[in-house]
């Protein structure tokens, strides 16, 4: 079964089992064979312009035993995630997500970050089908492009505005999606998984997004 555990500066997300992973991690990126998925919480000044990031990532991850690990790197606090679980009749799915907005960018468009804290939206979402079933590649794909896509309704929910209009992100997103391999073809919006999946995004990005923007947004400026 799926655990979470905080100890910061990590927050630890076990799958329950081997699963395969897509992603743009930092650390093991691409379609994987993974059981856990990792946020390091890092400040600007963890992060010097001259300092080799994967390399540091590495050692540390090592130190912790973890270089099996997907993992993410994020500035937000990282007591502040949120957890949201969906269920569509044999679908379910569990999403993990820490949101930070400070470098919010409206899609197609990007700003001078020069001297700002870099924000990031981290999502790990685990899909389950029910009755031992699993994805396709290319369902896992799809299921991918439900969780950006529920990412952005969130965000522009959440009601960000900057000089190109309604934030839909950040410059540093990233999405992890687990699911068992099978035979499932697809998990897009008109499926059981599909509407699970997006449900369970969309509620820990809208807490997250909800929280920072009670927190910061009087101190942000377009």
């Amino acid at each position: 079964m799926p655990a979470l555990q905080l100890d910061v500066p990590w927050l630890e997300f076990d799958l329950g089992g081997d699963f395969q992973v897509l992603s743009w991690a930092i650390n093991r990126p691409g379609l994987v064979t993974a059981r856990r998925i990792l946020w390091r919480e890092v400040r600007n000044a963890d992060l010097p312009e001259t300092l080799d990031v994967e390399g540091w990532l590495q050692g540390a991850l090592a130190a912790r035993g973890a270089l099996d690990a997907v993992t993410f790197l994020t500035s937000r606090d990282i007591r502040h995630h949120h957890v949201a679980t969906a269920q569509s009749g044999d679908g379910r799915a569990t999403a993990i997500a820490t949101v930070g907005l400070s470098n919010a960018e409206r899609i197609g468009h990007r700003q001078d970050r020069t001297g700002h804290d870099w924000g990031t939206i981290n999502i790990a979402l685990r899909l389950d089908p029910g009755h031992g079933a699993g994805l396709t590649h290319a369902a896992l794909l799809e299921a991918l492009s439900i969780a950006a896509a529920a990412r952005t309704a969130a965000v522009m929910e959440a009601g960000l505005d900057l000089p190109a209009g309604r934030a839909t992100g950040t410059g540093t997103d990233c999405i992890a999606v687990a699911a068992p391999p099978g035979d499932i073809s697809y998990a897009g919006m008109h499926t059981e998984l599909g509407e699970a999946a997006g449900r369970a995004v969309h509620s820990a990005v809208a807490q997250g997004a909800e929280e920072w923007m009670r927190q910061y947004r009087p101190a942000v400026s377009p």
